[in-house]
């Protein structure tokens, strides 16, 4: 699965600060995973359940992400943790 290959990538870097964690939310009709950004100005991501990229809701420059899903933050319902890094 795509996303057991994230977290694989995630754990053969350094830890990040803050931390990675992988958030499950109901979004646009869909289950969607949110990645966590690993540092300031970078994006975080949004993927749906096949690993496609759907947007990236918060982080950059602006803090606003890409400007593809506006309305992530206020429409995003069920959050559920799906992993977060441990060490």
């Amino acid at each position: 699965m795509w996303l057991k290959a994230r977290i694989a990538e995630v754990l053969a870097e350094r830890k990040r600060n803050p931390i990675t964690r992988i958030l499950r939310y109901e979004y646009g009709g869909q289950t969607v995973y949110y990645i966590s950004a690993p540092c300031c100005d970078q994006y975080s991501q949004v993927y749906d359940t096949r690993g496609k990229l759907i947007c990236q809701p918060d982080g950059g420059i602006t803090g606003k992400g890409d400007g593809q899903c506006r309305d992530f933050e206020k429409t995003k319902a069920n959050e559920k943790l799906v992993w977060q890094d441990p060490r």
